[in-house]
């Protein structure tokens, strides 16, 4: 077993009915890990359930924030927390069940040789034959742009990857710009464009097991724009986004 310190984070907005199942799934996996759940003011309590489970459990920590901030600030804040605490290894993923806990030890342990490691919609056969037809063609659309425009050869666009944070230097993550879902392919940019080693692992995401997708055909739009900004700076701008020797 990996004496590593762990941590799995989860931030959510609107999560009441998967939170809780999602825990138990998590727990039941038995793994030596720390869970950080971050609330966004959820209106239907989602951050009475995790101060629930928070009291009942030694290792669960949440942050409560004032309102929805976007999901890119979200994972900038628990990726902040989680260098802050010491932790070796972190692994982000959605509180929907759209990512399966069965994958969480697998991409794990595949931190043991590479900086990044991703739970991919892209390698397996079918993994998103349950999705409508609007959020599969918002998610390959992305996967097309990303791999054509910024030459990213992963599923770019997802949150549930496991970092290495013993390898990995804060202060790329402080380079992100975006706040929103920008951040998921704007982070990977950064990770590959600053030669860290990035491995994907085949997921299949089933439809989310409550409530409904946070995901709009604007803020598609808005990442498309940000995605063609970021062209703009890869190209001529490169100096910003790379990680200086002596910040690593």
């Amino acid at each position: 077993m990996s004496t590593e310190k762990t941590l799995i984070f989860t931030p959510t907005y609107n999560e009441r009915e998967n939170i809780m199942p999602m825990f138990l799934a998590i727990k039941g996996l038995g793994l030596k890990a720390d869970i950080l759940f971050l609330d966004d003011n959820s209106p239907d309590g989602t951050g009475e359930v995790m101060e629930q489970i928070k009291s009942q459990n030694p290792g669960v920590f949440v942050i409560h924030r004032t309102g929805k901030l976007g999901i890119g600030s979200a994972h900038k804040e628990g990726i902040r927390w989680a260098y802050e605490k010491g932790y070796d290894r972190l692994l982000t993923m959605d509180a929907d069940f759209t990512h399966s806990p069965e994958y969480i030890p697998a991409i794990l342990n595949l931190l043991k040789d590479n900086d990044v490691s991703i739970g991919s919609r892209y390698l397996m056969k079918d993994s998103l034959k349950n999705w409508n037809l609007l959020r599969k063609t918002l998610t390959w659309t992305a996967h097309v742009l990303t791999t054509h425009l910024l030459k990213l050869r992963y599923d770019s666009t997802g949150a549930f990857r496991g970092y290495n944070l013993k390898t990995l230097p804060h202060a790329v993550f402080l380079k992100v710009e975006s706040n929103s879902y920008s951040f998921f392919f704007e982070s990977l940019h950064l990770l590959n464009f600053n030669g860290f080693k990035i491995v994907e692992f085949p997921v299949s995401l089933p439809t989310r097991a409550a409530g409904s997708s946070k995901m709009t055909v604007v803020d598609a739009l808005k990442s498309v724009y940000f995605l063609l900004n970021m062209c703009f700076k890869t190209y001529f701008q490169n100096s910003k986004i790379r990680v200086r020797s002596k910040e690593v």
